[in-house]
């Protein structure tokens, strides 16, 4: 059953795979990183270095890059639901994009037509934050969704079929290294996190360039990177992809209706499932009584709702929506300590006044 949910999309071959596959679980942080890749897939680093140019030129891959914990680094965020007109979801949509914390925005089949997730620095208002975003936009009703409890997050996509269908214990994210008590980043930590959340070069020692932004040897910037995984400030250096051009044409968002007595256990299970690339426990409301979201990517909307029975088949059967996100309207990495913010800050003051 599990190789019916894998998209062997002509333009990829086997070795296409392998790489996508392996570079969104993890690259490899050393000094020739693209041979320690090729050779993992059977390759030359010359040949590995063409394909990776050429899956990014393709728009196969989104950005390779130090993947980092929005919460460790003391930002908050929030996914939202939002209600609008209709007749102006695209309207309202471009009005949250100019958000620069916002880093996914979704229209998906539901009356709340407008799903984003929006990240905001430690002296930032995040409640605030979405109340600003739901005037602008025009919102008829916002409903709030912050995280509750994470379960599992991350996005590996299998494009090679041979991963298994139920992941580790080990591969489900580490809820309390995230909370562990850790040192306070520091200036120089800020100074580094704003190099390594940009695209890595596509070079043979991509690595010594960004050791010599930072002005430190290529050795200390390894260092630096490994204490800071350690602390659970940095999850890994990975590539996002762009998910339809690797073949995985739907992704649904299911919202499952739980009891509180069991929404920790069944959380727990669905997280295992490999195709589960996020799942959460988020706040319930009178008029939208979901405590579990889940993520499931998929080559097609039939292949979305048959692990969507895989998973009733785990857990048992319970009142749930599939969301199906119809548009795209945004999707990428947040900068951390940029200067964007205060920009958008300055801007939504003046519209503030308008709207007044």
């Amino acid at each position: 059953m599990l190789g019916d949910l894998i998209y062997m999309n002509p333009a990829l071959d086997t070795i296409d795979r392998a790489i996508l596959t392996e570079v969104q679980a993890a690259f490899p942080v050393e000094h020739r990183p693209f041979a320690a890749l090729g050779q993992k897939v059977g390759i030359s680093e010359q040949e590995t270095l063409e394909r990776m140019a050429r899956l990014k030129r393709d728009k196969v891959i989104r950005q390779l890059s130090a993947i980092f914990d929005t919460r460790a680094l003391g930002y908050q965020s929030m996914l939202a639901a939002m209600r609008v007109d209709p007749g102006r979801v695209y309207e309202a949509a471009e009005v949250i994009n100019q958000h620069p914390g916002v880093s996914h925005n979704y229209k998906r089949n539901n009356t709340f037509n407008i799903w984003f997730t929006v990240a905001v620095p430690p002296a930032d208002s995040l409640e605030q934050t979405v109340n600003i975003l739901h005037t602008l936009a025009r919102g008829e009703e916002t409903i709030m969704l912050p995280t509750l409890r994470l379960y599992k997050i991350g996005v590996k996509l299998d494009l090679t079929g041979k991963a298994p269908s139920m992941e580790s214990e080990e591969e489900i994210y580490n809820e309390q290294r995230r909370f562990a008590a850790k040192p306070p980043l520091t200036p120089r930590d800020i100074e580094l996190i704003r190099i390594t959340q940009e695209d890595l070069p596509a070079l043979e020692m991509p690595f010594t360039v960004w050791a010599e932004q930072a002005e430190m040897t290529e050795e200390e910037l390894f260092g630096w990177a490994r204490q800071m995984q350690q602390l659970g400030y940095l999850r890994r250096f990975a590539a996002i992809l762009y998910h339809r051009n690797a073949g995985f044409l739907a992704n649904a968002m299911v919202v499952w209706q739980v009891s509180e007595h069991l929404v920790d256990v069944v959380g727990e299970q669905m997280a295992k499932f490999r195709q589960v690339s996020h799942c959460y426990r988020r706040p319930v409301y009178p008029t939208w009584p979901y405590a579990l979201y889940t993520m499931v990517h998929a080559p097609t909307h039939s292949a979305c709702m048959e692990m969507v029975t895989r998973i009733e088949e785990k857990v048992g059967t319970l009142p749930h929506k599939n969301l199906f996100s119809t548009k795209e309207y945004k999707k990428t990495r947040v900068k951390y300590f940029t200067k964007e913010l205060d920009e958008w800050w300055n801007r939504v003051g003046k519209q503030m006044e308008l709207v007044k």
